[in-house]
């Protein structure tokens, strides 16, 4: 039975997958309005960003400075400059000091170019800060004392920031309120411009689809701010560290590093710290991908003094009490379950317990047997499908990449020699029974391996994939639509 906190979609859809720093200028301004017209045109009513929180030096998303903050490099100064904010000679400006900028004309009210300025109010900021203060305040001081301690992971900080002294916190926080103020600053702009955005694109009919990394970063706000929520020594160090086992793919399973939950301590406030989290999520999307989600029953925890994951063991979860929480708190939110990779039993009845979507990979689909979930034909209503994520290849790489028993494989299926890649793949994603299906941008644009977004364990190379718009021709978005439409995915 459909738990009613997660009511059925029966609405077919199609959507593409593509994070906002992957747009030409990589910000929340006019190219961002611009790709909302594109999906309208191509027939994808749903928008995947993936994370959007603020990354630290590697630009991953799931490796973020907090998980409440908003990634301030997506700030658009165009936009600020189009709503009076800001002089287009101002633009040369770096980012904290054009912000500093727009901050003293809000706060005496004065916009430059326009009577009808937009967004930005000095009440609206007031109003901003006292809703987000929860995680606000103790992000910027994070933020400020990182900045003024080389960037240094917190936990090299002096012992009384590190141990988050009352008086020695209250003494930076009167010398620095002007930068600490800043800080809040920007993150009011970063929400107002993807209010904007989210509006503009919610009124066209798209819906916003985001994702929340199962874990935190070690180096974050939420750990140094809330240590107890942390499996964590006297002096504040990891004892345990979150990773996956051994597996067909790794002998020595991964190790990530980021630190355990004390689901005992979060479990006995009534997970205040998630619904937080959820809450500052839930203004900004309309779908919400739970991350790596079967460590909601279980995850595997590995000692702090192995250099690998093999010598780990799993650890129960709440996840039932934490998702019973959300679907409460938050019942229209729709949320999606990733539920990739080896997945017991247990892990598949609660997310059936709270109907949450599953996740189908049609590059996981060939070379094995036809017992696959991932092959089109076993793909099951209650599912988000794609040809692949950005943690894997573009499905031209994929392809071309393949091992011989693989394209085989693909060529049986399609009945055909020479399969037209990534087309054939997309036509799969689009005509089976999922629900929603997705495309990652660079299918849309059958770009090679060249364009990968991230491939998982590693650190150098990922995340600078940006599309340029004549690579997407009138002929691509007619040929996309045409798939969306004969899939029943929209009407004409």
């Amino acid at each position: 039975m459909l738990n009613q906190s997660q009511p059925k979609n029966h609405t077919r859809q199609a959507g593409v997958l593509m994070h906002v720093t992957s747009l030409p200028d990589g910000q929340l301004g006019p190219d961002a309005y611009r790709f909302v017209d594109k999906l309208v045109e191509l027939g994808a009513l749903v928008w995947q960003t993936l994370p959007v929180n603020m990354p630290h030096g590697d630009q991953s998303p799931y490796q973020s400075v907090s998980a409440h903050a908003g990634h301030v490099g997506m700030i658009s100064p165009q936009q600020l400059v189009e709503q009076g904010w800001c002089l287009h000679d101002e633009l040369n400006l770096s980012l904290p000091a054009l912000i500093d900028k727009a901050m003293r004309r809000v706060q005496s009210g004065g916009a430059l170019s326009r009577a009808d300025s937009e967004g930005l109010t000095w009440s609206g900021f007031a109003r901003f800060c006292q809703t987000h203060q929860y995680w606000l305040e103790d992000f910027a001081l994070f933020l400020s004392l990182r900045e003024n301690h080389g960037f240094q992971s917190w936990q090299q900080w002096p012992q009384a920031y590190r141990m988050r002294d009352p008086q020695a916190l209250h003494a930076y926080t009167a010398i620095h309120q002007e930068k600490l103020t800043l800080i809040k600053f920007t993150q009011y702009v970063f929400f107002q411009q993807w209010a904007q955005l989210k509006a503009y694109a919610n009124l066209r009919g798209v819906q916003l689809f985001g994702d929340i990394p199962i874990f935190v970063a070690y180096d974050s706000a939420d750990v140094w701010a809330q240590p107890a929520a942390f499996k964590l020594d006297a002096n504040l160090d990891m004892t345990v560290v979150a990773g996956v086992p051994p597996d067909y793919f790794s002998e020595t399973g991964q190790r990530w590093g980021n630190p355990h939950y004390d689901w005992v301590t979060m479990q006995a406030d009534g997970f205040k710290w998630w619904l937080g989290r959820i809450a500052v999520q839930s203004t900004l999307f309309d779908i919400l991908r739970i991350d790596h989600f079967r460590g909601l029953q279980a995850a595997w925890e590995i000692p702090v003094s192995e250099p690998t994951a093999i010598n780990g063991s799993w650890q129960e979860a709440p996840g039932d009490a934490l998702l019973k929480a959300i679907t409460v708190q938050f019942p229209v939110l729709r949320l999606v379950a990733e539920d990739l990779g080896i997945i017991t039993p247990e892990v598949d009845a609660l997310r059936h317990a709270y109907a949450l979507p599953g996740m189908k990979i049609l590059q996981f689909a060939f070379g094995g047997g036809e017992d696959n979930p991932y092959l089109p034909a076993n793909i099951e209503e209650n599912s988000v499908a794609y040809t692949g994520t950005h943690d894997n290849d573009t499905t031209v790489g994929w392809y071309q990449s393949a091992p011989e028993h693989v394209r085989q494989h693909v060529q049986h299926y399609l009945a055909t020699d020479t399969p037209d890649m990534p087309a054939a793949l997309v036509q799969l994603v689009m005509q089976s029974s999922a629900d929603l299906a997705i495309v990652p941008m660079q299918d849309i644009l059958g770009l090679d391996g060249a364009a990968r977004m991230n491939t998982p364990g590693t650190v150098d190379g990922n995340w600078g994939w940006r599309m340029q718009w004549s690579q997407l021709t009138t002929e691509q978005v007619y040929a996309f639509r045409q798939m969306v439409s004969e899939s029943g995915r929209i009407d004409g």
